[in-house]
């Protein structure tokens, strides 16, 4: 959707959000958009709560960031 975009000479990057997306359709979204990273706060923190033990806590954000960069690397 945005290849013209990415290839354009005078564009470094384009940085997508999540746009209120569940972090899965924000992936979704971002693995079809070639050449386009992720910049997703929200679909980042989804799941995360000061309740969460550290051991659950850490988990869980290692594997929003592991899956949110799984999706950027197209």
């Amino acid at each position: 959707f945005y290849a013209e975009l990415v290839k354009h000479p005078n564009v470094l990057k384009v940085v997508a959000l999540s746009g209120g997306y569940s972090r899965d359709e924000a992936n979704a979204r971002m693995s079809r958009n070639k050449g386009v990273v992720a910049s997703f706060s929200r679909a980042l923190t989804e799941g995360l709560s000061k309740q969460q033990s550290d051991k659950d806590f850490n988990a869980l954000l290692e594997s929003a960031i592991e899956s949110i960069y799984q999706a950027s690397k197209t």
